[in-house]
């Protein structure tokens, strides 16, 4: 799970030409625009990660003119966005630990404080709007989709070393799945299990393309007892349509075979055999701290615009292969979610 809230150390801190009461501060991969002599190199701090959804509390009320939200799904409180401030992007927010007694001081560098402090993560509205009528949770052979950010885990670079990898688009929609196993057929969104009851717009899709009778029947032929696959749905009225589509559409990113992750050949394979679309592959190489060896080489790798002309999301890296990574406790892979994007598109 994201630790959206976590104690951190503080490996740098510089300063902003033509600013003299902020600073930036280097958490992680991430950098965070700070008060000015707030913290110095090596001390910790806790840092709260973009996409954190803050409670209303006095303490977080500095934060009400630019970060203040409310809606019907969250209720109240402060969403955490990527900001530019003299130049310079902040990304999250990172308080001494002193401004949290709840926090032991001798507390372990990386602990997550996420449900101490009642963080949570921003849903938007599209999410709950493309789904339909929910009839339970993920069944088990269909895992969240949640990539783990480069910056929340700069080490991940260094895992490649030596792999073959590919790098795809990220395309900016929202994380759907089919799926067939033991209990029979399934349609999901991101959270949940959905119903065939003509409330799912996924699921139409699924349905007008005949992907169930194309999934089974490929289960069968191949004698899988699990077969999962998973991608991205994109459509007007979606995430803004930032790919500037005219239909739904859906890009398959990951296939799972008797509950293991396919490698990327077999992945091409399998979508052409069943006529389903991919996530564009940009690039595949060797090695790849060689060629993009810091966060900030991949930030500047993951910018770009979709064909249409929309801004690109970012890039999903994996190896060719799937391999187990101890550091995140999966298969590795990591997501660079462009700053440009951020910037551009967030709210």
């Amino acid at each position: 799970m994201r630790k959206l809230a976590s104690v951190q150390r503080v490996w740098k801190v510089e300063p902003i030409e033509g600013a003299d009461k902020i600073e930036l501060a280097h958490v992680l991969g991430w950098q965070c625009v700070v008060n000015k002599g707030q913290f110095q190199p090596m001390d910790t701090g806790v840092y709260f990660e973009i996409d954190s959804f803050l409670p209303v509390t006095p303490r977080f009320e500095f934060m009400r003119a630019t970060s203040y939200k409310k809606s019907d799904i969250m209720g109240e409180g402060f969403k955490l966005r990527t900001m530019r401030f003299h130049g310079e992007i902040s990304q999250g927010l990172l308080l001494p630990l002193s401004q949290f007694p709840e926090i032991p001081a001798d507390t372990a560098i990386g602990t997550d404080v996420t449900e101490l402090l009642g963080i949570r993560k921003w849903e938007i509205e599209e999410r709950a709007t493309t789904g339909g009528t929910v009839i339970g949770n993920l069944p088990h052979d269909i895992p969240h989709t949640d990539e783990t950010r480069v910056q929340e885990m700069p080490d991940l670079i260094q895992a490649f070393a030596g792999l073959e990898y590919y790098i795809s688009t990220k395309m900016d929609g929202s994380s759907h799945s089919i799926g067939i196993d033991e209990d029979g057929f399934h349609v999901t969104g991101h959270n949940f299990e959905y119903k065939d009851d003509g409330t799912s717009s996924f699921y139409e899709l699924v349905k007008a393309r005949g992907y169930r009778e194309k999934v089974e029947n490929f289960a069968k032929e191949h004698n899988l007892t699990t077969f999962t696959i998973q991608g991205e749905f994109c459509a007007p009225g979606i995430q803004r349509n930032r790919l500037r589509l005219s239909r739904p559409e859906w890009y398959v990113f990951t296939i799972r075979e008797n509950g293991k992750r396919v490698g990327l050949k077999r992945m091409l394979e399998i979508c052409d055999s069943l006529g389903m679309d991919h996530v564009p592959i940009e690039e595949v190489g060797m090695d790849l701290p060689s060629k993009y060896p810091t966060v900030e080489a991949l930030l500047i790798r993951a910018d770009g615009d979709y064909p249409k002309g929309g801004k690109k999301e970012g890039i999903v890296v994996r190896p060719t292969e799937p391999i187990f990574s101890p550091l995140i406790s999966a298969s590795l892979s990591m997501k660079i979610v462009s700053n440009k994007y951020l910037l551009k598109n967030e709210e």
